[in-house]
């Protein structure tokens, strides 16, 4: 423990650091989805603010993480029989390497929504982190590009395909597997892949039928949220969202700290913030709510440890933004809301149209919101409504953006654009 936390705590002064300059997770430096940068273009279109656009075949809604000079992200076949891994150079667009990383003779079913190549990478010097889930997870050399190491025995039904995000923590990567038939957090050494720890989900789903068998084939017991791991109390600890619970783990040991129940919900898909004493986060689909969680726990602590929840308009898919003590979130639906992280009281609640799947972010002191359709909403972050400007490309979004530098780097249904003013 004495010599880890050393490193732990160079690891994220450096990642502070360079906030402005990397992207290197699922929603960023903080895992938050802010961003430093400053001079970023307000609007934009398909001939307006693009820098370049570059096509990248198949399907896949992982977002694009950016270090140094390279850009990677995946995809894969529409049967999920070949999976791809792609290095983008940062200034020209030019792929630098596409290959296939896996070959998959029998894939899993995914939803016509998901894609088999959902989960985005997570990358630091020298290494990225590739994960197609059950199917397969890869340690690359970003110099040489040498796969380092592989795992192709990690066993899950993802019955809908994965979403999962990984996750660094000192010389940890931390993955979700939460599928229809078994449920677990997973910790492997990001040096050789071996596992670390593994800690099954601990709550009775008690949804067994008269034959032994869960309701709807297991379908209501996944998930697809990527965890967050934040020092709170004076103790590290590992926020996971599983089906119809939350969790807290210790991330070097996985032994579980605490959790929530809220039966009602399945499929969780955010990743949690967390600030003001709380953690903050959507329960996921079906009665979905968003949910603010005093820290400090331990057990189970369901009637002890929730502040507030909110009930209305809240999103299956996008993750929130805490900002100021204001919460944002947009639902899959098209509405934008701000709720008073203190409270959980409605600041302001908007229609701005379209569906949504990406996260927003927080950037040069604006809202950014992605829509489906290729519809970009800019809003004044506050507790009066305002929104600074729209703007639109083609194909949609469901991956997720990232920022480094003055630029975003948006993916497509079909592209990868890199957008800054010119």
């Amino acid at each position: 423990m004495t010599r880890i936390l050393p490193t732990l705590f160079l690891l994220w002064s450096c990642a502070a650091a360079r906030g402005a300059e990397n992207w290197p997770q699922f929603r960023g430096p903080g895992g938050d989805g802010h961003s430093d940068a400053r001079g970023l273009p307000l609007e934009w279109s398909e001939t307006r603010n693009v820098v370049w656009k570059t096509a990248v075949h198949d399907r896949g809604w992982s977002s694009p993480v950016v270090f140094g000079k390279q850009i990677w992200l995946t995809s894969a076949s529409k049967d999920g029989r070949e999976l791809f891994v792609f290095c983008i150079d940062r200034e020209t667009g030019k792929i630098v390497r596409d290959w296939k990383l896996f070959d998959v003779p029998q894939p899993q079913f995914a939803h016509a929504f998901n894609t088999h190549a959902s989960p985005t990478p997570v990358i630091e010097q020298g290494r990225v982190y590739i994960t197609f889930g059950a199917a397969g997870t890869a340690a690359i050399d970003t110099r040489t590009f040498r796969v380092l190491w592989e795992r192709r025995d990690i066993e899950c039904n993802h019955f809908r395909g994965a979403g999962s995000s990984p996750i660094l923590f000192g010389n940890l990567l931390l993955m979700h597997f939460d599928g229809s038939d078994v449920q677990f957090v997973i910790a492997l050494d990001k040096r050789t892949g071996r596992t670390v720890w593994k800690t099954p989900r601990s709550i009775d789903f008690q949804d067994l039928d008269k034959d032994g068998k869960p309701a709807a084939e297991g379908d209501l017991r996944k998930a697809f949220a990527t965890p967050h791991v934040a020092r709170i109390d004076g103790r590290w600890e590992l926020i996971s969202l599983g089906a119809k619970a939350a969790y807290s783990y210790d991330p070097l040991t996985g032994k579980e700290l605490w959790r929530v129940e809220e039966r009602d919900q399945h499929s969780a898909s955010t990743r949690p913030v967390i600030g003001h004493g709380m953690i903050f986060f959507p329960t996921g689909f079906s009665t979905g709510q968003l949910l603010a969680v005093r820290t400090g726990g331990n057990g189970l602590i369901t009637d002890t440890h929730i502040a507030w929840r909110v009930k209305r308009g809240v999103p299956n898919k996008p993750s929130i933004l805490l900002v100021d003590g204001l919460i944002y979130l947009i639902g899959d639906n098209g509405i934008a809301s701000c709720i008073d992280s203190k409270s959980g009281e409605q600041v302001w609640q908007q229609r701005i149209g379209g569906e949504y799947s990406a996260s927003p972010v927080y950037a040069d002191g604006r809202l950014w919101f992605f829509s489906e359709d290729g519809k970009t909403t800019v809003l004044k972050p506050g507790r009066v409504f305002e929104k600074l400007a729209e703007s639109r490309l083609d194909n949609g979004f469901l991956a997720s953006p990232a920022i480094a530098g003055k630029a975003f780097f948006i993916r497509t249904r079909t592209h990868l654009y890199r957008i800054e003013q010119r």
